[in-house]
């Protein structure tokens, strides 16, 4: 789909003929077809990467300048009201009098963009403005995102320090928590991959900004956004130490548990030795056994492996082993 905006006060407004000459300020090509892409290359005499281009992953593919065009690509989370979020490459084409941008996803941030933009609530007069106002609703998007890791975690956090009940109930609750810690991982790690890929992007446009002597206040945008980058990849980076804490604690507990069970089952084996140890040596039937001919014998051996039962299990009580 191709979508060409113009320039009107603090606001865009979307052309009906969607031609990409003339005074469009940006052109925002969402799961374009080969005949869009090749006619936008025409008209503006740029090369649109392909979608396969989007995604690698080396810098030099994914910020590098073109034809006069400044080629910026970072990874965005998209569907963060889900439980399983996802990442999309977008690439941001920066020209001195056009804003072009590739996408195969449609990150709720493009339209609080749109949204702040009609209410004239962000500056949209020239193409770096425009993708300033996207980067930053971008940002906002995944500082909420995080905010929900936070809270996720910290129920974790308690659920993991607070299970109560039997081994049973500990398994189930373990095997829950566990899904829920890798769950949380993975989303951790898919946000700090996309601030790393924001936080390059707004680098590399903070020089781009420099070499073009852009106003001052641009560049305060920019070394703005950089510090937000940043502080939300050092919380990432907190939050990732606290999961895998998490994970450790599980696991730990997990093998507590399994320590019970494996030291009751011992102690049950080392109760059983000697009664099991007497119950053999009179089970044996020789004939010059005496004590076969014994009128009390039989409730004797049955006392003796009593006790001999008895006397380990006491001793394990005192030691506090059970």
């Amino acid at each position: 789909m191709l979508k060409v905006y113009d320039s009107q006060g603090q606001g865009l407004v979307k052309r009906e003929d969607a031609d990409p000459c003339g005074s469009a300020v940006w052109i925002d090509l969402l799961n374009p077809t080969k005949e869009e892409e090749k006619y936008v290359e025409q008209e503006l005499g740029i090369q649109i990467p392909t979608r396969e281009e989007m995604a690698e992953i080396e810098t030099s593919s994914r910020l590098y300048q073109e034809s006069g065009a400044h080629f910026m690509t970072a990874t965005v989370i998209f569907q963060m009201d889900s439980p399983e979020p996802q990442t999309t490459p977008i690439t941001f084409i920066l020209t001195d009098s056009r804003l072009i941008t590739v996408r195969y996803a449609e990150p709720k941030a493009f339209l609080l963009f749109m949204g702040r933009a009609a209410k004239g609530d962000t500056d949209c007069n020239t193409p770096l403005s425009i993708m300033l106002g996207i980067l930053e609703a971008i940002i906002d998007r995944e500082a909420d995102l995080i905010e929900r890791l936070q809270g996720e975690t910290d129920r974790i956090a308690q659920t993991v320090f607070g299970v109560t009940g039997g081994s049973g109930t500990h398994t189930r609750r373990f095997d829950v928590i566990l899904k829920n810690i890798g769950r949380e991982g993975e989303i951790t790690s898919k946000a700090r991959d996309s601030l790393l890929s924001l936080g390059r992007l707004l680098t590399y446009l903070g020089h781009v900004a420099n070499l073009r002597k852009d106003s001052k206040g641009i560049r305060e945008r920019i070394k703005t956004e950089v510090r937000d980058v940043q502080s939300l990849a050092d919380h990432v980076n907190y939050m990732n130490g606290r999961i895998t804490f998490l994970l450790d604690a599980s696991l730990g507990l997990v093998t507590i548990d399994q320590n019970q069970i494996i030291k009751l089952f011992s102690v049950v084996a080392v109760v059983l030795l000697p009664p099991t140890l007497v119950a053999s040596i009179y089970g044996m039937n020789f004939h010059n056994m005496p004590e076969l001919d014994w009128y009390y014998g039989y409730p004797l051996a049955l006392i003796i492996m009593l006790l001999s039962a008895l006397l380990p299990f006491l001793y394990f009580r005192r030691k506090g082993w059970l």
